[in-house]
């Protein structure tokens, strides 16, 4: 199970122009949002030549594991793409396997393809409930790390119980976070990998200016610590009030918060308080409104910030008339509040958000929603499968047409005066139906080579691939440190290209050490490639590709 998701065959993304949502005149392009319609493994396989290493933000909401058949991801885990893994890699045996195991077997995969598509300062939210949270602990660790690990925040997704529930009514799920890589300072202390929460009204009520400070709102705080004076001894000192004279010393087996060097300071910024009358026997701080930082965010998220699930049903139903069976939406402030704090505005334009298991649509409205309010310009990528069941095929419902891409495109245009057009659009992908690495090792014929020379590069750098760096007619793929990659391939069905003596003229002006060189055909013998090597003082290595006969 832990190397699965390396063995997949890896399909294309292809662009559908009829369904895209485009300002006119435009081509679409795997560069901008994107909604893809498939198996969301299969897709995240095929995500990763353009996106390894790029997403800033992932959210999904998988299947909670109710035992519940008609969820659009199968509860059950009996999909044939899961069924066929299990036989060959488990055996017989993985048919003993519990309801929790196959669910285990059915995110494992998921989450190692998601953490190779996150950005080092990328971070990943899960949602779910009581029937897996414990298990998606261990499995978020073990793919993840436990030292990445930022928060277990519940959210409150009912307002209410129901009556009708057996000895208690779940009002709450989880959002398990995690970053990609926790950085450090030199104390050890975890640097930060998320934003804050913007202050609101309640957060500022307590904050007035009985003294008429030109520097505005302020509130007291306390001058007190809870620390002893054998604990601090030099914040164990006398303070003198202003009006009585009195030396003020602090509380018997308490100190002051401040140094003695800091007080005089407070005391020459008018930070002290006495009061009024500058009468009372305890100083305070006077903390002003405007040096005060945003609020850092807390684990525990209730419906009136967040929303709820009946909210979100409303919202899903507004915009396209209907619920889908086996959806269950999320709210757009719940999704919004996470973009907040791991996609803030200020951040760079190419920030990307991953739902690998789209739904209804959420985190794209959300994200589109966001870019309105603050004028980001965030990005999505969507991934749905076309069906929730068998039942849905029948009737001739696709999922991802008829409820993601429908909710999408209906908020970017706008519904009636409720919901205001928020702009933006989106390319709609399929995968390809023949795969371009299968299990026998065959490149599909008439791949374009573009697409090959991608799957090459993250194959073998880890690396998103950038066609910028590329120059097909010589066959560089691009360059990392002293690597070289080349590719030597045409996807005309009576073509072909070889390494042969004539490639050397090109890779005699190569600057890196390190060239591998993928080829139809190696028209070289070991001894000929070893020798220009050498001479040329540079590592070479030739791979034939694993193209079908032509």
């Amino acid at each position: 199970m832990e190397r699965h998701h390396e063995n997949l065959p890896h399909h294309s993304l292809l662009p559908d122009a009829a369904l895209s949502v485009l300002p006119e005149g435009e081509a679409p392009s795997l560069s901008g949002n994107l909604i893809v319609e498939g198996d969301n493994l299969l897709a995240l396989q095929a995500l990763l030549p353009v996106y390894r290493g790029r997403v800033k933000c992932i959210y999904i909401d998988p299947p909670y594991n109710t035992g519940n058949e008609h969820w659009v991801y199968n509860d059950n885990v009996s999909g044939a793409l899961f069924k066929e893994w299990l036989g060959r890699e488990v055996g017989p045996q993985g048919e003993d396997f519990s309801r929790h195991d196959k669910w285990c077997c059915m995110m494992y995969p998921r989450l190692q393809l998601l953490r190779d598509l996150l950005r080092e300062d990328g971070v990943i939210f899960v949602s779910i409930d009581d029937n897996e949270v414990h298990h998606l602990r261990m499995l978020m660790d073990e793919v993840f790390g436990a030292e990445n690990f930022l928060a277990c925040v519940v959210w409150q997704k009912k307002y209410a119980p129901a009556n009708d529930a057996t000895d208690f009514s779940w009002t709450h799920d989880y959002l398990m976070a995690y970053a990609s890589q926790r950085h450090f300072d030199a104390s050890g202390k975890p640097l930060a990998v998320i934003g804050r929460l913007e202050r609101t009204e309640e957060h500022n009520k307590l904050y007035k200016n009985p003294d008429n400070d030109p520097r505005g709102l302020w509130r007291t705080d306390n001058y007190l610590s809870n620390k002893t004076p054998d604990e601090r001894p030099n914040l164990y000192y006398p303070i003198k009030q202003p009006t009585t004279g009195e030396n003020i010393w602090p509380r018997e087996g308490l100190t002051w918060r401040y140094s003695r060097e800091k007080h005089e300071q407070n005391v020459a910024e008018n930070k002290v308080w006495w009061g009024a009358a500058k009468e009372n026997k305890v100083p305070a701080f006077k903390r002003l409104l405007s040096e005060v930082r945003d609020i850092v965010a807390a684990t525990w998220w209730p419906h009136t910030q967040y929303g709820h699930n009946d909210e979100a049903r409303k919202e899903l139903k507004f915009l396209i008339g209907t619920l889908a069976d086996g959806i269950t939406p999320k709210p757009v402030r719940l999704i919004r509040e996470i973009l907040k704090l791991a996609v803030p505005v200020d951040e760079d334009d190419d920030d990307i958000t991953l739902d690998s298991f789209g739904g209804s649509g959420t985190t794209a409205q959300a994200v589109l929603q966001l870019n309105k309010e603050d004028g980001g310009s965030r990005r999505f990528i969507l991934v749905q499968m076309p069906h929730d069941s068998k039942d849905d095929e029948r009737a001739g419902k696709n999922i991802a047409r008829d409820i993601t891409r429908e909710r999408v495109k209906r908020v970017i245009e706008g519904v009636g005066e409720k919901v205001p057009a928020l702009g933006g659009s989106f390319t709609y992908c399929t995968l390809s139906e023949d795969a371009l690495k299968g299990y026998y090792g065959l490149v599909r014929p008439g791949t374009p080579w573009p697409e090959l020379a991608g799957y090459v590069w993250q194959a073998e750098t880890l690396q998103a691939f950038d066609p910028a760096h590329a120059n097909p007619e010589t066959g560089l793929v691009g360059r990392t440190g002293e690597l070289a990659v080349y590719l030597l391939y045409t996807p005309e069905a009576d073509e072909s290209r070889a390494f042969s003596r004539d490639t050397f003229a090109t890779l005699e002006n190569e600057p890196a050490k390190t060239i591998l060189v993928y080829c139809e055909k190696l028209w070289l013998d070991a001894d000929t490639l070893r020798d220009w090597a050498k001479d040329h003082k540079k590592d070479v290595r030739a791979r034939l590709l694993p193209t079908q006969l032509r």
